[in-house]
């Protein structure tokens, strides 16, 4: 995995080349991550529907659960939330159990890229344990929702298997096509972009008046 002499980058479509074991957050650019992720199946694609469910919109189902917590007050946690699978537009969204399978180097990678993308975006390169903490409740509830509604899970083999043991809000689920997803999840990154401009506006129009 630390091999240096065997080639450790990808090109992505905007020309940029991204070194995997050791990235830099000036190779990232959003137009890739959302191309990525909406082409990226959850579930290994083993889901209901035309299309695949793809992480861009698990990403959106996310962000849509966090709006409930106190912390979504911070646009910067949305985005955080919007962004907490980024990584996964290089690695791919490998299955809990194969994760195990690889090892820790996977998780390794997988920080290196989450926190390199996470200064290209202006957050915390490691996130405080209080946003980790939400964004992790909503993925999991996001998962639990996805199982039983698109990946033939029983309720009670949802909450056996994946753990949950949340009350799942009323939702439905129809997996969208790539260019869909790839298009919301821009929507909603320029969207939250614009709180975080209007925020961060706040404070210095204060301090003039």
């Amino acid at each position: 995995m630390n091999d240096r002499s065997s080639r450790a980058w990808q090109r992505m479509l905007s020309g940029r080349r991204l070194d995997l074991l050791d990235p830099s957050a000036v190779d990232i650019e959003l137009a890739d991550i959302a191309l990525g992720l909406s082409r990226v199946a959850r579930w290994n694609g083993q889901t209901t529907g035309e299309h695949a469910f793809s992480v861009a919109q698990h990403s959106l189902l996310v962000t849509d659960l966090v709006t409930e917590d106190p912390l979504a007050g911070n646009p910067r946690f949305l985005l955080a939330a919007l962004l907490h699978d980024a990584s996964e537009y290089v690695t791919s969204d490998l299955i809990t159990p194969f994760k195990a399978a690889v090892g820790p180097e996977y998780k390794k990678v997988e920080a290196r890229l989450t926190q390199a993308v996470h200064v290209r975006f202006g957050l915390p390169g490691v996130l405080p344990v209080s946003w980790k903490r939400a964004i992790k409740r909503a993925d999991k509830t996001a998962a639990y929702l996805e199982a039983i509604l698109l990946a033939g899970f029983s309720e009670r083999d949802g909450r056996r298997i994946l753990g949950y043991r949340g009350d799942a809000p009323a939702v439905t689920l129809e997996p969208w096509p790539p260019e869909v997803a790839k298009a919301a999840f821009l929507d909603r990154f320029a969207a939250i972009g614009q709180e975080i401009d209007a925020a961060d506006r706040k404070p210095r129009t204060a301090r003039r008046a």
